[in-house]
């Protein structure tokens, strides 16, 4: 009786705990299948329209204080980022300075060696002669004469009269002297005569200069053709110049049949606007015709 009584108080005690479980069993499979439902429909996409229209508020809150955050470092920053490009932009400009004058430096050896490389090859062409090769360091400042300043002199032997060339051809004569200088008178200036030679038909002329620095000729004989292209060389005659060194080409011929002459304007093979180094003959010595004029007796 006593036993039937305990399993009695058992069983009516486990029945609220079986509902309870049971309870809880079906809140655990309804909570696990809408679990299950709700991952189905995110992964097969139903849910994104309604997880962008959830998250969107989240997101421009998100933007709103990343922006106002760069804003902010951006702003701190900034002095410090301006000094490091002003000094980054101050050492790049040196550098292209730098860069700039190297390029011109090696431009200008780069013609020196041409125009040394040109003056070997005149010199070759022309064994009999010595040379001493000079840089024009100055021109005249009238605008009536036509000379140039070079940095050889006395001291290296230089004399008046010496003939002066380029690698190109003839550029004139010393004119004066000092120990460590020269003036060189052009064939453009107007006071400048040489004795010259056509090379096509071998006649003789005058060459002189002028005032506006054009070159040209005179005593051409009427019976001589004379074309446009026509070299000009030295002839040698009167001492001056030695002979066969190029000046230029026949540009104009001009010749009247009332004339005893031809005439001919004259390019010049050398560029003056550009003479840089030139070359002075020292082996040649003009000859001074001065003592052939007799002088004066005395009463």
């Amino acid at each position: 009786m006593r036993g039937g009584f305990c399993r009695s108080n058992l069983l009516i005690a486990a029945v609220p705990f079986l509902q309870m479980n049971s309870s809880f069993s079906l809140q655990t499979v309804v909570l696990s299948l809408l679990v299950i439902g709700i991952l189905f429909l995110a992964l097969s996409g139903y849910l994104a329209p309604l997880s962008r229209v959830a998250f969107a508020p989240l997101v421009e809150a998100q933007t709103w204080v990343s922006t106002r955050y760069q804003a902010i470092q951006e702003f701190i920053s900034a002095p410090r980022n301006m000094a490091q490009l002003t000094q980054r932009n101050n050492e790049l400009e040196a550098e292209v300075a730098r860069l700039q004058a190297q390029i011109i430096e090696l431009q200008q050896e780069n013609s020196q060696l041409d125009v040394f490389s040109a003056l070997l090859n005149f010199a070759q062409a022309h064994p009999e002669n010595v040379y001493l090769s000079a840089t024009v360091i100055g021109r005249d400042p009238n605008p009536f004469l036509r000379y140039v300043i070079i940095n050889r002199g006395s001291d290296e032997g230089l004399r008046r009269g010496m003939p002066v060339v380029s690698q190109q051809g003839l550029v004139g004569r010393i004119a004066a002297v000092t120990s460590d200088g020269a003036r060189v008178q052009l064939i453009t200036d107007p006071s400048t005569v040489v004795n010259i030679r056509l090379e096509a038909s071998g006649a003789e002329a005058i060459l002189s200069g002028s005032i506006t620095g054009e070159v040209s000729l005179d005593l051409i004989p009427q019976d001589v053709t004379v074309a446009t292209g026509d070299l000009v060389l030295t002839s040698g005659l009167g001492g001056n110049y030695p002979s066969n060194i190029l000046i230029g080409r026949i540009t104009g011929v001009r010749a009247r049949p009332f004339e005893l002459y031809q005439t001919a304007s004259v390019q010049p093979v050398v560029d003056f606007s550009e003479l840089q180094i030139v070359s002075v003959i020292t082996n040649f010595r003009p000859v001074d015709v001065s003592p052939l004029i007799p002088t004066p007796s005395a009463p």
